[in-house]
């Protein structure tokens, strides 16, 4: 079987400045893979190659087998991608939104009517379908954003700190959901300054510095590599050679 996400020899470089250099590395259907680095380290450049939007200077991105320096309609069908920023048309209600969504992908008026409900109704904005987004909170937009991501059923996701401005409960509720995702099959690539969600959710990590792939594998994986029986947020720091020092005091503290 076709490895879900396939990277060989990538590399982007911006005004004559190398900023992912040479990684390689897979990821099998079904898997939850945390994708991890400092601020600058390379990770939305990388994410961009894999999905196509952005073409690598060397090397090739495969989804599902199909090349992305230049994506077919078919491979953008198996594609979800869910960025931290995420943009909505903020002049229409997430019902609005979703069957927009959902027939742009080829579904049909009724099964985007039917997912659309169900997605409403799992993300707790049932109450608020028919207010324009303009008027939602940051976590009622990456909700919506995140089922207008769902509502096709892509077999491949990219998702860049999904629960950032999520309460609580709705975390719990998009935890369950990828889990249950990946239990179907679907490959989830999840980047996250968290590192305790990172460790919890994900089956094997990949960690960048400097545009480089640093570390690749398990938690023990990663253990035996750092000579450490540290968690994922030890492990990064040794990696990333980001350790802290003494953290200074303010002197008017």
């Amino acid at each position: 079987m076709d490895a879900a996400i396939q990277a060989d020899g990538l590399v982007k470089d911006y005004n004559g400045q190398r900023v992912v250099d040479d990684i390689s590395f897979s990821v099998a259907p079904g898997e939850f893979f945390g994708f991890l680095g400092p601020n600058g380290a390379g990770k939305s450049t990388t994410i961009k190659m894999l999905c196509g939007l952005l073409a690598p200077t060397q090397g090739e991105a495969r989804l599902l087998g199909h090349a992305m320096a230049e994506p077919s309609l078919e491979a953008r069908k198996l594609l979800g991608v869910l960025p931290e920023e995420a943009s909505v048309y903020e002049r229409l209600s997430a019902e609005e939104l979703l069957l927009f969504c959902g027939q742009m992908h080829g579904l049909s008026f009724e099964q985007a009517q039917m997912r659309t409900n169900e997605l409403l109704s799992l993300f707790g904005l049932e109450d608020a379908r028919r207010r324009l987004i303009v008027d939602y909170s940051m976590g009622m937009r990456k909700k919506t954003a995140l089922a207008a991501t769902l509502i096709h059923g892509p077999k491949v996701l990219f998702l860049d700190e999904p629960f950032n401005g999520i309460d609580p409960a709705s975390v719990r509720t998009i935890r369950d959901v990828l889990l249950q995702l990946t239990a179907g099959g679907t490959t989830v690539f999840f980047t996250s300054h968290v590192m305790e969600v990172v460790e919890r959710l994900c089956d094997r990590f990949g960690v960048l510095r400097a545009g480089k792939l640093v570390g690749l594998g398990t938690l023990e994986e990663l253990r035996a590599q750092t000579g450490t029986n540290g968690d994922l947020e030890e492990i990064f720091l040794t990696l990333t050679d980001s350790r802290p020092e003494a953290t200074p005091k303010l002197s008017w503290l």
